[in-house]
């Protein structure tokens, strides 16, 4: 029996070479893979010498030749098959150990050129990877060092690898070589800044963890992140403390992270189960935490807290006693760190690039039954040139900073969303109701009962979507609202203009919405 092996990553490799030849198996190998088996003293023939062709073009082509993949794909089961290798002087290869060009690794360093790109496509790798993974039956095809135990066990005791074992690493192959090629395609897509939607979509994604289950304990569910400099991006977090992170905490935690990067000024944002539940900006931290954690003390409870500046010992002072899932930071000072860490279950984590927005062409994919919706992550708050003043009151500059703060918020509100706001403070947030008015007066009352009676006087109101009819403006009237930020853009848009005309409420429309489901 006979190996080829040509291998980028080296791991192991020596050790399992040696046992093979110990088991009677000629190793066939290639280049720097070649020169290290013979380093350490493993008996192989370079591939040359089965060839009797030279490697030329600087390595372009090594084992692209008929001899090796005859003696990959020849079924050992079919007289012609074999006859044919008889008569053309060509051993079988019964064994293929290959891992490609570290185009990854490479096109993830800093300055990259474009020619080291290229060069580090692999073109002979994946050509007898899955030469041999079609003829998977005859010959065991090993792409990942993990599993030349496997193949030794099975060889030390029975002398063959299994048919199930086979079929298993042709699954890999065909798993490996399908992301390599989806890693090249994107890489050129993104350096041609081609943004289309392409006819087929094929995306690959890394395992990061496991996990116990998913939304609920009867779903299986893990954790997988895209290739590339994902800097600011929950994949790139370092867990500093805590369990495991579960599906619910990852998805909710985007959430507030995504929301969180709408923000410069020192801003808290607390989040339960996907929606905003309390958000507040400050002169510091401090403040900001004071104001999310009072918008709302009861969801808060198991909740997600994301900040985006250092955590002070102060803070954390005041965040200990609440009890919490996940908390995101970007630094912190260590003795604010060593407090919060005895709360064990409590899972921190640290992103130092936490400021850092998503690209505009990032992908939001939805699953539906059957199909994959696509489009574009929902990257832009409003157009400056588009805000419009329709009533005949103006909002104040405070109320106008509340305006734009609100509607930061209600961008990330599930539809039909309603985020009430006041000095920067989210009040009462309506998220998710079948009809506006429903939201609305949900905002309302959540205000009312979590804060006090009088809170709703003096604020401002952001709706995600334009008001259908007048209904909501009375409902904000009688809260006392004094300004509204929507996008506009309803038959009926006059009825709620002349409604706030009448109670002296003043209407920004941002032609903009943001529905999100």
């Amino acid at each position: 029996m006979r190996a080829l092996i040509s291998v980028s990553d080296k791991t192991g490799i020596v050790s399992f070479a040696k046992e093979l030849t110990q088991l009677g198996i000629e190793i066939i190998s290639t280049g720097g893979t070649y020169k290290k088996l013979k380093d350490e003293g493993v008996a192989a023939t370079e591939v040359s010498e089965i060839t009797k062709f030279p490697e030329c073009l600087d390595g372009r082509v090594k084992t692209l030749h008929p001899v090796v993949h005859a003696g990959l794909l020849a079924k050992r089961d079919n007289k012609d098959h074999m006859e044919q290798l008889k008569d053309l002087n060509i051993d079988t290869i019964d064994f293929v150990i290959v891992n490609l060009y570290p185009f990854k690794e490479t096109i993830l360093k800093d300055d990259v050129t474009w020619d080291e790109v290229v060069e580090n496509i692999d073109i002979g790798g994946p050509t007898m990877l899955r030469a041999a993974a079609k003829n998977y039956q005859d010959v065991a095809v090993i792409v990942d060092p993990s599993d030349y135990e496997i193949v030794l066990k099975e060889l030390r005791e029975s002398g063959s690898v299994s048919l199930d074992t086979k079929f298993y690493l042709m699954q890999k192959v065909f798993l490996h070589t399908s992301n390599y090629d989806t890693l090249i395609a994107d890489y050129i897509r993104k350096e041609r800044k081609d943004y289309s939607f392409p006819d087929t979509l094929t995306m690959t994604y890394e395992k990061v963890q496991d996990m116990r289950y998913g939304e609920n304990p009867h779903q299986r569910a893990a954790f997988y992140r895209e290739v590339g400099k994902l800097k600011g991006s929950l994949a790139n977090a370092k867990q500093l403390n805590g369990k495991e992170l579960s599906f619910n905490n990852i998805n909710d935690t985007n959430g507030a992270l995504e929301l969180l990067k709408e923000f410069d000024e020192p801003t808290v944002v607390a989040s339960k189960h996907g929606n905003p539940c309390g958000v507040g900006s400050g002169k510091d931290i401090l403040e900001a935490w004071n104001k999310a954690y009072e918008a709302d003390k009861i969801s808060i409870f198991g909740g997600i807290v994301a900040i985006n500046e250092k955590l002070t010992l102060e803070l954390a002072e005041q965040m200990k006693s609440v009890f919490l899932e996940v908390l995101v930071i970007p630094s912190y000072d260590q003795e604010a760190l060593e407090l919060l860490q005895t709360k064990k279950n409590l899972r921190i984590l640290l992103l130092e690039d936490i400021k850092t927005p998503q690209s505009e062409e990032a992908y939001d994919l939805k699953k539906v039954n059957g199909g994959l919706i696509v489009q574009t992550i929902d990257s832009k708050l409003l157009e400056e040139d588009n805000l419009k003043v329709v009533t005949k009151r103006e909002p104040t500059k405070d109320e106008m900073e509340d305006l734009l703060f609100a509607w930061k918020i209600v961008k990330f509100v599930k539809s039909n969303g309603i985020a009430l706001a006041k000095d920067k403070q989210t009040i009462g947030i309506g998220p998710g109701q079948v009809n506006r008015v429903w939201a609305t007066k949900q905002s309302i009352d959540h205000a009312r009962e979590l804060i006090g009676e009088d809170v709703t006087k003096g604020a401002v109101l952001a709706s995600d979507a334009f008001f259908p009819f007048d209904d909501c403006v009375e409902a904000a009237h009688e809260a006392g609202i004094r300004a509204i930020i929507q996008p506009g853009g309803s038959i009926r848009d006059e009825d709620s203009i002349k409604k706030c005309d009448e109670y002296g409420i003043a209407m920004v429309f941002t032609g903009m919405r943001h529905f999100k489901h």
